[in-house]
């Protein structure tokens, strides 16, 4: 699974919320085993690479680790960036499921069968919005399948879905595995 970070931020300066959102996921893709592709970040043209973006995250914040997890999953190729799509999200990462409160009823899919799926050798490319709008309606429309959390409409600000969505999918998964 690939945890996606789409900015619906400042499309022009990087931000304290871009930086935060970076150095928590870092954390959580490690130890849910989870690739992190962020989308449309305005990175400086200093910073061409994932490794030199990690780096420089490393100097400026002391959350998660500094960014040592960054580094770690940039040096594997399991940090990814990416601009805005255009016409879609790279395939390579996974079938687009997005993370929303309010799920397509005809796309809407929840966690233990996210899980099965992962079981069963499917991919996803779990995106989730950065800032106070989330995704914007285009990018939603895109996803083939949408996932309520919490299966109660309750609304996560970003950092906390970044931790809870890899969580609950993957205790999911590791219960599968034990029965």
């Amino acid at each position: 699974m690939t945890i996606g970070l789409y900015n619906s931020l400042d499309p022009v300066r990087f931000s304290e919320a871009h930086r935060r959102a970076l150095a928590r996921a870092g954390p959580v893709a490690e130890a849910f085993d989870c690739n992190l592709a962020v989308f449309g970040f305005p990175f400086s043209k200093e910073m061409r690479t994932p490794e030199e973006i990690a780096t420089w995250l490393l100097t400026t914040t002391s959350i998660g680790q500094g960014g040592d997890w960054i580094l770690k999953l940039a040096r594997r190729n399991r940090f990814i960036t990416f601009d805005h799509p255009r016409k879609g999200f790279p395939p390579q990462l996974g079938e687009l499921l997005i993370g929303t409160r309010r799920p397509d009823d005809r796309k809407s899919i929840t966690p233990r069968e996210v899980a099965r799926s992962l079981k069963d050798g499917r991919s996803y490319l779990l995106l989730l919005g950065l800032g106070p709008r989330g995704l914007p309606d285009k990018i939603i429309g895109m996803g083939s399948l949408h996932m309520d959390l919490t299966g109660r409409g309750v609304s996560f600000e970003t950092c906390t879905a970044i931790g809870a969505a890899p969580a609950v999918i993957m205790t999911h998964l590791h219960s599968m595995s034990a029965q």
